[in-house]
């Protein structure tokens, strides 16, 4: 029986894509740069702020990317909520999980205080083990500290957690934290990439993840 559920945020239990592409293009006008269709976010985002910036505008240098990334946190600190909505289906399946006693924490890149605005502003009631979000003296995913973090904050058998995400990202911080792993179909990466991956699992609704819930192996 797993008792530990640790999901990724954005393309996972809420579509962010909009925020952050308009945020993302909010400092790439600051700057005089071109902006992006927000469609072509769901392929740069994942590993952070600073890499979707690098992305975002390739041939910028490191100090350039440093004021990007300041227009950007000024921007999504204000914005982070405007248009981002959970995933249909997430809120029950939290409300579920919370029910039958399994835990569940986050583990995203994105940086910390605006997982934890966010988290806040649209899960008040779900008790959380651990919040976790993008700090400075910690890798970000597909490194596996993250997991070990919360598994130290929770201490769970890694036979009882599951990692769950919509992107190798997050199917490679599972290997490699030795948890299973669940791609879910509904976020910003396609199918084919959760499969090349190798996840354990694929789900198209939050609803399946629960069946896996009994998961031995």
């Amino acid at each position: 029986m797993k008792k530990l559920v640790i999901f990724d945020l954005d393309g996972t239990l809420l579509n962010t894509i909009s925020d952050l592409g308009a945020s993302c293009n909010y400092a790439l006008e600051k700057m005089g740069f071109s902006q992006h269709p927000i469609s072509a976010y769901n392929f740069m985002v994942g590993n952070g702020v600073r890499k979707l910036l690098e992305r975002a505008q390739p041939d910028a240098d490191a100090e350039t990317i440093d004021r990007l990334l300041v227009y950007f946190r000024e921007h999504y600190d204000e914005h982070c909520t405007d248009t981002t909505v959970p995933y249909p289906g997430i809120p029950e399946l939290l409300a579920t999980l919370t029910e039958r006693g399994v835990a569940v924490a986050v583990a995203t890149n994105k940086y910390q205080k605006a997982a934890t605005k966010i988290i806040n502003h649209f899960f008040p009631d779900i008790p959380f083990v651990a919040v976790l979000g993008q700090v400075d003296d910690r890798p970000t995913k597909p490194d596996p500290s993250i997991d070990f973090q919360i598994l130290s904050m929770h201490p769970t058998p890694k036979a009882e957690v599951m990692h769950v995400g919509d992107s190798a990202v997050d199917i490679e911080t599972a290997r490699r934290a030795c948890v299973r792993s669940i791609g879910v179909t509904w976020g910003f990466r396609p199918v084919s990439e959760l499969r090349k991956a190798y996840a354990d699992h694929l789900v198209s609704t939050p609803g399946e993840i629960l069946k896996y819930l009994d998961d031995m192996y």
